[in-house]
């Protein structure tokens, strides 16, 4: 086993208080620093000391640098992977690097930290855990109908421009008829901004504001669709063991996104 490493380390995404001690003292050991933004990245080192040479990696130089990051790992060098902001990988530079140091047997160490996606989801409340993270969305709203098309019954997280955020809310809100969404913008600075809300009104709201800084979004999952026979029959399996109409009409409600009123009708028409 050849005794370079690749270390990839997580960065703070606003907040540089929120880098790992761990973090700290890899960076500060390793032989070289690969990041996206040497000025960017010299400011966090600048702040805790450290004098590790910094190298650009980004993705117009990923193909040239590869060879030269190599190089060094055959040398037995150590070499830190950071990010900007964040965890390298994640809608960040740094999948063509990884894929080929394993390709050589080179270790990779992940140093996790903090990431824009977990930063979110911890402050919001979901009926379900599991959520599916789409990176940035696509540019052309054909791209963006299709793509929440295909995942309307999923978490779905994504990151967007501040330039972008009001046209792709637009898309949103046609295409999944006004859903719940959650905004965060500018998660761990001095302006935090958390909105939970009908998309509309997330639109309403930044429209009378200057929107700057990073932003990440969710769109809830939306309620599974059913016809009227599906659902008659899961009234009578829910009559059969006893259920209260009320306790089905709730129940049915929450699990298809139907009217408790509608549903009620229903379940006072429905004969076992």
């Amino acid at each position: 086993m050849p005794n370079g490493i690749l270390y990839v380390v997580a960065t703070p995404i606003g907040n540089l208080s929120d880098i790992t001690f761990r973090a700290v003292e890899i960076l500060k050991s390793v032989d070289f620093i690969a990041c996206e933004d040497t000025r960017n990245s010299s400011v966090l080192c600048d702040r805790y000391d450290i004098k590790t040479r910094l190298i650009s990696y980004h993705k117009f130089s990923e193909n040239e640098r590869l060879e030269l990051f190599l190089g060094y790992l055959r040398e037995g060098k150590t070499i830190a992977l950071i990010s900007d902001a964040g965890t390298p990988l994640i809608s960040d530079p740094g999948s063509k690097l990884v894929e080929k140091v394993r390709e050589e047997s080179f270790k990779v160490v992940p140093i996790g930290g903090i990431s824009a996606v977990t930063t979110l989801l911890s402050a919001i409340a979901r009926e379900e855990e599991s959520f599916k993270f789409t990176g940035f969305l696509p540019r052309s709203e054909k791209q963006i109908e299709e793509l929440l098309e295909a995942n309307r019954c999923e978490n779905l997280v994504f990151y967007e421009s501040p330039k972008r955020l009001l046209k792709s809310l637009e898309v949103i809100k046609k295409t999944l008829d006004n859903p719940k969404i959650a905004i965060g913008r500018e998660l761990t600075k001095k302006f935090e901004e958390i909105i939970v809300d009908d998309t509309e009104s997330i639109i309403s709201h930044f429209s009378e504001n200057t929107l700057k800084g990073e932003i990440v979004g969710m769109i809830y999952a939306q309620k599974k669709s059913a016809d009227e026979d599906e659902i008659i029959k899961k009234i009578k399996q829910l009559k059969q063991v006893k259920l209260s109409n009320k306790e089905i009409a709730v129940t049915i409600s929450e699990l298809y996104g139907y009217p408790k009123n509608k549903v009620y009708d229903l379940v006072l028409a429905a004969e076992i």
